[in-house]
């Protein structure tokens, strides 16, 4: 049901991802409804533009890492019984917990425990299709809606007896950066007598810039030694930058590094192939139509455990949407810097390899697509949660 009032929707986001996918929901909301939105709960900046006052600062539950976890354990857990009582205590139509699970499908258990009159929606789904499938069927006593950004999730949660999910697509897709890049990439005339474009992109957080920027910076040489006249960009972001450009001053192609959106969107118009450390920007190369290869070293410490708890058959988030191995992933031993300079030289001439692999980021724009934006589907999803509530 949708009250006559102002819809009062519970919203847990740390991350800054999550804060944005909230606030473009509550914004659609308003816009389909017709109804003031109330939100009470924890979120960053973009949900507090649009009213929220929340608990504490999110950055307080975007934690990364085991150690910073436990480090933090005793005030997470004081944040988690405040979050959920506070919700508890607002009696609102819907909470809407978003990413970050570790911390907001434990607010979800309580609140359900504590109200089970309270519809809860997640939005992101966890990745249960990769590692700890446990977490499916666990989350189906006190998770009415799984809002997923990627397309075999829904599946994925119903073969592993999770809770319902529905595809609201990724605001990716519609990315005005992205949009943009990839009409260049395709209008694009790619000269033969001039460097190539080459991005190296070796992750957001020091831990993943201090373990790949070594065997990047090492390609970087042999690609150099082999002969290739090339230019390198490396879009970063701030608090990375000054350890970027420490740990590059000594390759014999000096990159231009860039930390900002702009810059980085017009980095990837141009470029001809990338070096990427697996995440998100690998889907933002595949969106843009950049050929790559996807490479990670985990922490030697917990590497070894966590490569027995991996059940997905590929690490790499293009190679899942597309259902076949689209691009290369080079990981831990297989991490060799011969290896990604010999293939990112085919990535950068007409070869069979670079055909193969802008033939699978079709394939991926396809699967992806959606007759509306993102926030609007997820918006939708959530209302038809709330029709459901009794009364």
């Amino acid at each position: 049901m949708t009250p006559a009032r102002p819809l009062r929707i519970a919203v847990v986001a740390g991350e800054e991802s999550g804060d944005l996918l909230g606030a473009d929901l509550v914004r659609a909301l308003a816009a389909r409804t017709g109804h003031e939105v109330e939100l009470v709960g924890v979120g960053g900046r973009h949900l507090q533009a649009l009213g929220l006052d929340p608990l504490f600062d999110s950055s307080e539950i975007a934690l990364m890492g085991v150690s910073a976890v436990v480090a933090s354990l005793p005030r997470l857990m004081r944040r988690l019984n405040e979050t959920a009582q506070a919700v508890v205590r607002a009696a609102p139509d819907c909470l809407m917990t978003i990413d970050s699970p570790d911390f907001s499908l434990r607010v979800a258990k309580k609140v359900r425990a504590a109200d089970p009159s309270i519809p809860i929606v997640h939005y992101v789904c966890p990745s249960v299709w990769a590692w700890r499938p446990g977490r499916a069927p666990a989350m189906r006593p006190y998770i009415d809606e799984v809002l997923c950004l990627l397309p075999f999730e829904p599946k994925a949660l119903a073969d592993l007896d999770g809770p319902h999910g529905t595809y609201v697509g990724h605001r990716l897709v519609r990315h005005p950066g992205i949009v943009a890049a990839a009409e260049a990439q395709a209008a694009r005339a790619r000269a033969t007598d001039q460097p190539k474009k080459l991005l190296i992109l070796p992750g957001s957080r020091r831990s993943e810039v201090k373990r790949l920027l070594e065997p990047f910076g090492e390609a970087v040489r042999i690609l150099a030694a082999r002969g290739n006249l090339f230019d390198v960009t490396i879009p970063t972001v701030p608090h990375v930058a000054p350890l970027v450009e420490a740990g590059t001053a000594d390759w014999p192609v000096r990159p231009r590094v860039v930390h900002g959106d702009e810059e980085k969107w017009q980095a990837f118009a141009v470029a001809d192939a990338a070096i990427a450390a697996s995440g998100t920007v690998t889907l933002e190369l595949a969106l843009c139509g950049v050929p790559f290869v996807s490479c990670y070293r985990t922490d030697p410490v917990i590497g070894s455990v966590m490569a027995r708890m991996i059940t997905a058959w590929s690490a790499s988030l293009p190679n899942l949407i597309a259902d076949w191995p689209v691009v290369p992933e080079y990981y831990d031993g297989q991490l060799r810097p011969g290896r990604l300079a010999r293939y990112t030289e085919q990535l950068t001439a007409d070869t069979a390899a670079r055909a193969v692999q802008m033939a699978g980021f079709a394939d991926i724009r396809k699967a992806m697509e959606t007759d509306r934006p993102s926030g609007e589907l997820a918006a939708e999803a959530l209302l038809a949660v709330l029709e459901k509530k009794p009364g």
